[in-house]
């Protein structure tokens, strides 16, 4: 992933600093929405300088593709928090895990709903705002960084196990396997705020076998 701040904060005050913008943008952006946030309004709530915020970020764009990085850290290491303490009875299971945790992300946490990995949400479940779904990385999807990201830890979970291809193989399926998550659980927060429960079972059992299928 290309870098989202202007600079990296060095001192534990810039630090802090940094992490007060990106609460408040999360905050404002379930609030107000993306089009009403402004980097003044950010600056104001998290009491620096509007100086110091042009020090961390370009612009608001930058703000908020900083905020999707954070988010995709805070998943993923939800996700392997969880793996560490679950039951796995097959590495397939690590689908409704990563589905519920992502889910849970989008009902409780500040501004996920309306940018998760990169793409802007304007209304719940899209359709996305245009140019953001390489918030991520200017060259890669937003997607591709999360199929990769989720790769390595399918690649951790069965390291010892031996019985999943690795390869060209395994990163075609994953990536698949996120869109389809990411095309149905959109149209799962279109029909309910919270997600409707029985499209969240339907994209569970929809990867789960594409990938059973293709990779056992």
């Amino acid at each position: 992933m290309t870098s989202t701040l202007r600079r990296r904060p060095a001192q534990r005050r810039s630090v802090e600093r940094v992490e007060r913008m990106l609460d408040e943008c999360a905050l404002l952006l379930d609030q107000v929405g993306y089009d009403a946030l402004t980097t003044k309004e950010v600056a104001r709530r998290a009491e620096v300088p509007i100086g110091t915020f042009y020090q961390f970020f370009s612009d608001k764009q930058g703000l908020v593709r900083a905020l999707a990085v954070r988010n995709l850290e805070a998943f993923l290491t939800r996700v392997t928090e969880r793996i560490a303490t679950a039951d796995l009875a097959h590495w397939t299971d690590l689908v409704d895990l990563a589905v519920d945790e992502f889910v849970e992300m989008k009902r409780t946490t500040p501004g996920f709903a309306v940018v998760d990995f990169g793409e802007v949400l304007p209304t719940p479940g899209g359709p996305p705002l245009e140019g953001t779904k390489r918030s991520l990385d200017a060259a890669l999807d937003n997607n591709v960084i999360v199929a990769d990201r989720l790769r390595s830890l399918v690649l951790d979970l069965v390291s010892s196990a031996g019985d999943v291809p690795t390869g060209p193989s395994l990163d075609r399926a994953i990536l698949v396997a996120v869109e389809a998550t990411d095309a149905v659980l959109k149209l799962a927060f279109r029909v309910h705020p919270d997600g409707d429960p029985d499209l969240i079972v339907e994209t569970k059992r929809l990867v789960r076998r594409y990938l059973s299928e293709h990779l056992s």
